[in-house]
């Protein structure tokens, strides 16, 4: 029989007044971190979210370029403190996930050379598991990954993407690297499967869009450097096929950056959001798994700097749906950053916090939020660092010291859900959670991936507004639900099945 229990992790009780969200800047860290580097370190900047220590307090994990990345553990009050983990140097970003299902998070690390998986020893311990895990880690300049567990497997799929070729002599334009799929042979990985073409992939995103499974491979393509012919690209993981118009998939090329997906509508199927340089697309699902483009006054383009007299287009990098202010509906996060001293865009480029209003728009906040930085921004993360119910703020920049800020906004009622299963996939990748309350349903996937190589694997955090109690139940990986359960707001809890 299958059924899921509730263990209460303790809470907050949070006012229901709304107002303008507000952030403040922290000193948080013990040092500046600068994610640094010559042209291989334009794209990447990535940081991972997760708790490494079991006391519910996010680390932060972050990439740092030609400078060593870095793992920061959160001892409460917004003080971190460096973590012992290898001097890399190299890395674009990293993605939290249990490979082994021993109960410790593993970390997934892409570099500018040979990526590396890192096992969870416990305590925020790390040791590199290539060679034990027989995990090819290869050569190439990776800037995408995504992760999922098949039916019936024992450790997870593995999809890490390459940008551009850097051995190929006529290089750089025209000569995107292929992307590779790494699948489990019992407790070890295979040999890589080449996916090809790559067309110069910057974010990757594993995610079951039609809610039948298996999941399928979205991937987000840099047309700057694939020129012609490249596109954005879907991989069906049953038979490892690319799907096309024939099969409902509408290619469109873009200067794709990241990928953020969420079900904003209410209908169970997750919207997808692309960065890009210009228009940030936002992809409606339809019911036969297609996508409809967002109109233009949903607001969701921010195509131009909304402060300034900087009039050229936007560069979008790492998106990320949340709701800010806990008043049930999500809100969305954008970095921006010039790539470097492109001519053709912003060179004055303000992050973007884009709060979705009661009649499904979204209105920019930025500025007045206190997070309209104009640094060269690249991945982000939002999260609960202090564990009061709200999402705080972490963005990584180019060339200029790492930001974090504190979530001070008056806010509404919450709950944090975080799915637990026995055997391989204990965080119950692919499955999704769903909160039901008077007149609105919401649902979240739990994927690994997306982002701009920018990954989190922490608790599903709702908004509820006023609600005081709400139902809550997941959908699990192979399709079968746990019963509904009545939950208290402003409470993190545990559904394990």
């Amino acid at each position: 029989m299958r059924y899921a229990s509730i263990v209460l992790l303790g809470g907050l009780l949070a006012g229901a007044a709304q107002a303008d969200p507000r952030f403040d800047l922290m000193e948080a860290l013990p040092s500046p971190h600068v994610y640094d580097g010559g042209w291989e370190h334009f794209v990447g900047g990535g940081v991972a979210t997760f708790d490494c220590n079991g006391d519910d307090l996010p680390e932060v994990f972050m990439a740092g370029g030609t400078n060593p990345a870095a793992l920061y553990l959160n001892r409460g009050g917004f003080r971190f403190e460096r973590g012992d983990f290898e001097p890399e140097t190299g890395v674009t970003g990293a993605y939290p996930l249990d490979i082994d299902g021993d109960g410790h998070l593993d970390l997934a690390v892409l570099r500018v050379g040979e990526n590396h998986l890192y096992r969870g020893l416990g305590g925020c311990q790390f040791a590199l598991a290539n060679d034990e895990w027989g995990f090819d880690g290869g050569t190439a300049w990776s800037t995408a990954f995504s992760a999922t567990w098949e039916q019936g497997a024992e450790w997870p799929t593995l999809a890490v993407g390459n940008y551009v070729d850097r051995e190929d002599p006529d290089g750089p334009f025209g000569t995107c690297d292929d992307n590779a799929l790494y699948r489990p042979e019992g407790r070890r990985f295979g040999p890589p499967h080449v996916l090809t073409p790559g067309f110069c992939a910057l974010s990757m995103l594993f995610s079951d869009r039609g809610r039948d499974g298996p999941a399928d491979l979205r991937i987000s393509n840099d047309r700057h450097y694939y020129l012609r012919d490249g596109h954005e690209q879907l991989l069906s993981l049953s038979d490892l096929d690319w799907l096309s118009e024939d099969d409902g998939w509408q290619r469109i090329s873009i200067w794709g950056m990241g990928i953020a997906s969420r079900d904003i509508t209410g209908d169970a199927r997750p919207e997808v959001m692309l960065t890009s340089m210009g228009d940030q697309l936002l992809q409606i699902a339809r019911p036969d798994g297609g996508y409809d483009q967002a109109p233009y006054d949903i607001g969701t383009y921010a195509q131009r700097p909304f402060l300034g007299d900087d009039g050229r287009p936007s560069t979008g990098w790492h998106a990320e749906f949340g709701d800010i202010d806990n008043d049930g509906r999500d809100d969305l996060f954008i970095a921006k950053g010039n790539v470097d001293q492109m001519p053709s865009n912003a060179s004055y480029d303000p992050n973007n916090l884009l709060m979705q209003t009661a009649d499904s728009q979204f209105e920019e906040a930025g500025n007045s939020a206190g997070v309209a930085s104009t640094a060269r921004s690249r991945g982000a993360a939002l999260a609960d660092l202090d564990l009061d119910g709200r999402l705080d703020l972490i963005v990584v920049n180019r060339r200029a010291p790492a930001e974090m800020y504190r979530n001070l906004s008056e806010a509404g009622n919450w709950i944090a859900v975080r799915p637990r299963q026995a055997g391989p996939n204990r965080d119950a990748v692919g499955a999704r959670v769903e909160v039901r309350l008077p007149g609105k349903n919401m649902v979240q996937e739990i994927t690994v991936g997306g982002g701009h190589v920018s990954g989190s694997l922490l608790p599903r955090h709702f908004g509820l507004g006023n609600a005081a109690k709400v139902e809550v139940r997941v959908r699990w990986p192979d399709g079968t639900h746990s019963a509904w359960q009545n939950v208290d707001a402003n409470t993190r809890i545990d559904l394990v099945r």
